[in-house]
């Protein structure tokens, strides 16, 4: 089972928030998480792991602050130990960073790449953030690696779209290039025809004004 939150940023837009109920859900979240997704744990102690998904174009650098506050509130709320100490220290990592190695135990990850752990101090429990999230918990059994496999699919077929486009754009480009250089090569001709034509213009008219002086004198 997952539980599922909402929360909304100062802008009033929806940000969705996501927890296992027990370690072998947590194994699975590790798993079949999403890279948009950020993970968050209270340090050095066993909690819940709490997952918040990110909208497009946010990244982890710039999660609203009440947001962040939530979703570590969330996650001491959920620890035996943390739920009853104050000044607790919550850390916060990207999903991509989770790292899982053989002989570690259910729901136990390192990382990756530690200096991309971040931390935030919950100097107290605040009952009113905690209970406003509890008020739109959901509970689900979703087929996680079923979604899984389809956000693949989706970002397979994403990718290979936008490489068609690139394609696409450096072909018209190169077109466009080719289109220039012709008529810059046009533009050349015709100047050099031209300057000719003038020059036998102009030596004609010579001959003609020598032809008419001649006959005057």
């Amino acid at each position: 089972m997952v539980y599922y939150f909402t929360t909304k940023d100062p802008q009033g837009t929806e940000w969705f928030i996501y927890m296992g109920k027990h370690k072998e859900e947590n194994e699975d979240l590790i798993k079949y998480g999403f890279p948009e997704d950020v993970w968050f744990h209270v340090d050095k102690l066993s909690s819940a792991h709490v997952y918040l998904r990110l909208p497009n174009g946010i990244t982890i650098e710039n999660i609203p602050e009440n947001v962040l506050e939530d979703c570590c509130q969330l996650v001491k709320a959920n620890s035996i130990e943390g739920n009853k100490e104050n000044n607790v220290t919550i850390v916060y990592t990207p999903w991509a960073n989770l790292k899982k190695t053989n002989g570690m135990e259910v729901g136990q990850v390192a990382f990756h790449q530690p200096k991309e752990v971040k931390k935030y101090k919950i100097e107290k429990r605040k009952n009113e953030i905690v209970n406003r999230l509890n008020k739109t918990k959901d509970e689900k059994f979703p087929d996680l690696p079923g979604m899984k496999a389809m956000r693949e699919k989706e970002d397979r077929e994403k990718a290979k779209k936008g490489a068609q486009d690139q394609r696409e754009k450096e072909k018209m480009e190169k077109e466009e290039k080719e289109k220039e250089k012709e008529l810059k090569s046009y533009a050349s001709i015709m100047t050099v025809e031209n300057m000719g034509k003038t020059n036998k213009e102009y030596s004609s008219w010579q001959v003609n004004v020598y032809s008419s002086l001649s006959i005057w004198l």
